[in-house]
């Protein structure tokens, strides 16, 4: 009797993982609409970070986000006052100059072969 407890135990612990990795798979591969939103809205998200660190916000302000935040409520009212198109087209322009450099850089960094060791 105590063999097929046991057994029957082990079992039910081997049903219970293998239950857990399947419902991990789905999940890794989940494709509802409000899922894929909301990994579209993540990326996004992580990517305008990314921008924050990519301008040296995060570098220039010791990473207070406080700080960070009241540059961004700044930029926000730049955009809203009579200046804005004006504003919004150097920024846009120092944007693309920044991206520019950036593609510049990684065509020589690819192009220059790593130093032997």
């Amino acid at each position: 009797m105590q063999k097929q407890l046991t057994a029957t135990w082990t079992a039910l612990l081997r049903n219970r993982a293998a239950r857990n990795r399947h419902q991990a798979e789905e999940a890794r591969f989940d494709m509802r609409s409000w899922q894929v939103e909301r990994r579209k809205r993540t990326r996004h998200l992580i990517e305008l970070g990314g921008l924050v660190i990519k301008a040296g916000l995060v570098d220039l302000t010791g990473g207070n986000r406080s700080t960070i935040l009241g540059a961004l409520f700044w930029i926000a009212e730049m955009l809203e006052g009579n200046q804005r198109l004006s504003v919004r087209e150097l920024w846009t322009a120092t944007g693309k100059r920044a991206f520019e450099a950036d593609r510049a850089q990684k065509r020589i960094d690819q192009s220059v072969p790593p130093l032997p060791r």
